[in-house]
């Protein structure tokens, strides 16, 4: 748990992964669950360093409600002046519902998610895949 500027408490998970029962955000029921609340800003930090030599040069970042916000942050500084392409991010992938419908906003996207749980589309880069369902 930390507070922000403002004084409100956020909770953060204290695991990447756990067991259990869950509606994911695709709506699907799972067993397990990857929850990337878990990892520090600084840790989002080092992803997207990583990712970005992997990636093409991009102009503006958008992340998807809620768990691509931070990791957008984190891509930030990596904007280039001059490249029309946005880099669209999510933390985790599961049926790609949520990026696909983002891509539609934008003229040249490219995608970006730290794990793809499922079939992840060729224009989405993840950086870990899970073969598991």
């Amino acid at each position: 748990m930390f507070s922000t500027p403002c004084g409100i408490l956020l909770l953060m998970s204290d695991y990447l992964f756990r067991v259990g029962s869950f509606t994911l955000h695709s709506g699907k029921e799972s067993t397990w669950k990857i929850d990337c609340d878990a990892l520090l800003d600084e840790e989002l930090e080092a992803i997207a360093n990583i990712a970005r030599d992997n990636l093409p040069h991009f102009g503006a970042v958008h992340g998807i409600p809620t768990g691509g916000l931070r990791l957008a942050r984190a891509f930030e500084p990596y904007r280039v002046g001059g490249s029309n392409i946005t880099l669209i991010v999510d933390d985790v992938l599961t049926t790609g519902r949520s990026m696909v419908e983002a891509k539609q906003d934008f003229r040249f996207p490219v995608g970006f998610v730290i794990f793809a749980r499922g079939e992840c589309p060729d224009w989405i880069t993840p950086m870990f895949r899970c073969s598991l369902s």
